[in-house]
């Protein structure tokens, strides 16, 4: 079954054909680390982890790339504001970017290229920009020529002028054109800075990706994927200074560029105040319902993000796990992908597609009669959610957690549910209910089932 992608560079749904079908190369822009990111961060992450996992079973030599931009004027300005080296900024942060990607359920990258250990690397690529024609020092700045690039603009197809005016690009007494962009930058004695062939200084954000992705993924990649709002300047520029250091050769066969969040009918952003972080989301709400919520919608399309897009992700979680649960006398291992959930992510990553397809799955297993065909069905419904990175975990470790609050105490409450069982025996009724109650006043529901007594998180 062929994948189809949009293309963001040709406006087209198209073909995905890699160069080399035994070295399938994709890079992520990732996090600059200064701070915790808000959950329209964790979009892109999570859609594309999704994407990771439907190439690598047509493609399993995939690499994945995921940078770290550790050098930044932003955390330089939270570096000095409290005293310490950008380490212990940027250690901190990419640490708690990692683990809170984790809790979603995206998988590691390949590669996780550091900007910091990637100087040598950078200076060289500015150093064939300007042996090229294609930049200029000036003032300890070297910066690349916009006109020098024909091309330039071809991705988010807007007028240079209209772009330039856009970004508010700042309009330096040493630039030739307003348009150029900066390349490497002077650091103060106060700033962090390595010694280049125009002086201390740090790189620019722009030219720390084209570097990265080339020292681990090489001149031409298959697939670079971002949000929207990354399109220009920062994809823009990535294009130019790396076809041009390159002699002219494509940069990024393909383009996959993920839609905002919005909130309350603006984009979620730290300029408007309106931002959701991820880390306190985390620890509000199962984080298998964040990333359910965030594979909600098409990916390309934006997302109005509240309180009761999670709440009703939790809904339906609780209905699939629900059908997992009473299927737990069937083993079948890791699943079956069938066709029909294939067709759906290979249809340009249709993820509320695949959704549906899980929910008629689920519909399916709750309706079979026959051993065989719970069988059959449970494989098709693990196998297509373990495509999209959901159902993963144990249905009662599911319902056994608590959605914010202080961890429940499974072993005091087993004890309270055994003691009202031999009550129940006892026909002691009362006490008995008055369990019940403890119980639901530390959060946990009891049901009484065929089976015996089984509790769940009440928020569950």
């Amino acid at each position: 079954m062929p994948l189809r992608f949009h293309n963001s560079l040709t406006r087209r749904t198209e073909d995905f054909v890699p160069a080399d079908p035994q070295r399938v190369t994709m890079y992520l822009c990732g996090p600059t680390v200064y701070n915790y990111v808000h959950i329209g961060n964790a979009r892109g992450p999570v859609v594309f982890d999704v994407l990771t996992r439907l190439l690598r079973r047509h493609y399993p030599r995939l690499v994945f790339a995921r940078n770290i931009t550790d050098v930044d004027d932003k955390i330089n300005a939270a570096a000095q504001e409290q005293g310490v080296p950008i380490t212990t900024i940027t250690d901190k942060y990419a640490a708690i970017y990692r683990q809170d990607m984790g809790r979603l359920g995206v998988a590691p990258p390949d590669v996780e290229p550091h900007a910091t250990g990637h100087i040598d690397e950078i200076i060289a690529m500015i150093g064939q920009l300007i042996a090229g024609g294609h930049a200029y020092a000036a003032e300890g700045h070297v910066l690349f020529s916009v006109a020098s690039y024909a091309d330039y603009g071809k991705l988010s197809r807007r007028p240079v002028d209209e772009m330039i005016a856009g970004a508010r690009i700042d309009v330096a007494p040493y630039k030739r054109d307003p348009g150029d962009f900066v390349l490497w930058k002077p650091s103060t004695p106060q700033q962090p800075g390595w010694a280049s062939p125009w002086g201390v200084g740090r790189p620019g954000w722009h030219i720390e990706c084209s570097a990265m992705a080339a020292a681990h993924l090489g001149e031409t990649i298959d697939i670079h994927a971002g949000g929207n709002d990354l399109m220009f300047p920062h994809h823009e520029n990535e294009i130019a200074q790396s076809t041009c250091a390159h002699g002219g050769r494509i940069f990024a066969r393909y383009w996959l560029h993920n839609g905002m969040l919005d909130f309350g009918g603006a984009k979620m952003s730290k300029s408007l105040g309106n931002v959701c972080v991820l880390h306190e989301l985390l620890d509000k709400y199962p984080p298998e319902a964040l990333r359910y919520a965030l594979l909600s919608a098409h990916y390309r399309q934006p997302l109005d993000w509240s309180d009761a897009l999670v709440e009703q992700s939790i809904r339906t979680l609780d209905r699939l796990y629900g059908t997992l649960r009473g299927l737990v006398d069937i083993d079948v291992g890791t699943g079956t992908v069938t066709p029909e959930i294939e067709a759906a992510l290979c249809d340009d990553l249709n993820t509320p597609e695949a959704l549906a397809v899980i929910a008629r799955l689920a519909g399916e297993a709750r309706a079979a009669a026959t051993d065989d065909a719970r069988r059959s069905a449970k494989a098709a419904l693990l196998g297509a959610a373990g495509l999209l990175g959901i159902l993963q975990q144990d249905p009662e470790a599911w319902f056994k957690q608590a959605a914010g609050g202080p961890a429940l105490d499974e072993a005091e409450i087993q004890r309270l549910v055994d003691r009202r069982v031999a009550e129940k025996k006892a026909r002691n009724f009362a006490e008995a209910d008055r369990i019940r109650e403890q119980l639901l006043a530390m959060g946990v529901v009891i049901e009484d089932t065929a089976q015996g007594p089984r509790w769940k998180a009440a928020n569950r």
